[in-house]
């Protein structure tokens, strides 16, 4: 009898553990569109990261981390109320993410989504000051695209330990591998309102507070949380993520 409730047991362990397994892939496999969800917050239990509530409300975690101001190395608390959606006069502001996807939840009136304003929001990039230039030499291999987490920025292939450069003048705000999905990441502050990231290197060869010159060598090209070596490049304007290649020289 005891070998019968025994056997049992194991038979109940193994099925647990594999519907955890599948239910985790599945987790790791979807991916969730960065949008924003205004007025809504969640409030963080023990054992969260910024990268599990991202995930889980369909935000990316450099999103969730730039709206509420959570900075390097990205620690959270339990009780701390994070807000699901940029704040007014903070990082991002709601207003223009707002206007760009309203056409995207009335597709039935065909007058208003001929007219929709998100078409020059992409169309129309906003004016930089800064001294823009490419962060590496190699192929294109993606581009932005609006509300996917993985296309926020354009991937740009090489070999590992191919040199990565400032794309401007700037200070390094962060220099670590806390975010997941981004490997061993830069982020450069170029004024009060241009930011760019640089990730998947394979050697980080600057330091947060450091100065920076457009052009100078900041990392090695790797493959850090990547399958492939490349650069994830991202530029963001007040926290927003914009197309990198409306402000990168033509080539």
């Amino acid at each position: 009898m005891s070998n019968h409730l025994f056997r049992n047991a194991l038979l109940a362990a193994a099925a647990a553990f594999a519907l955890a397994a599948c239910s985790s892939a599945v987790v790791r496999e979807a991916a969730p569109k960065s949008l924003p969800r205004y007025g809504a917050s969640t409030l963080v239990q023990r054992g969260d990261t910024v990268y599990r509530i991202a995930t889980s409300n369909g935000i990316s975690p450099l999103d969730l981390a730039m709206w509420n101001g959570i900075r390097a190395p990205y620690t959270i608390y339990p009780g701390q109320r994070l807000m699901l959606y940029p704040q007014a006069g903070g990082s991002s502001r709601p207003a223009p993410v707002r206007t760009v996807q309203a056409p995207k939840t009335s597709r039935t009136p065909t007058s208003r989504a001929t007219t929709t304003v998100a078409a020059p929001a992409t169309q129309n990039p906003i004016s930089s000051n800064v001294g823009w230039r490419w962060p590496a030499d190699g192929a294109l291999l993606n581009r932005f695209q609006p509300g996917e987490p993985t296309r926020q920025g354009i991937d740009i292939g090489g070999t590992g330990g191919a040199p990565v450069s400032a794309a401007g003048d700037g200070v390094v705000v962060y220099s670590g591998s806390g975010l997941v999905g981004y490997g061993e990441l830069i982020i450069v502050k170029h004024n009060e309102q241009w930011l760019s990231a640089y990730g998947h290197n394979r050697k980080r060869l600057v330091n947060e507070g450091q100065l920076v010159k457009a052009g100078q060598q900041i990392a090695e090209l790797g493959r850090s949380g990547a399958s492939r070596d490349m650069l994830h490049f991202e530029v963001r304007h007040n926290g927003k993520p914009v197309d990198p290649l409306h402000y990168l020289p033509k080539r």
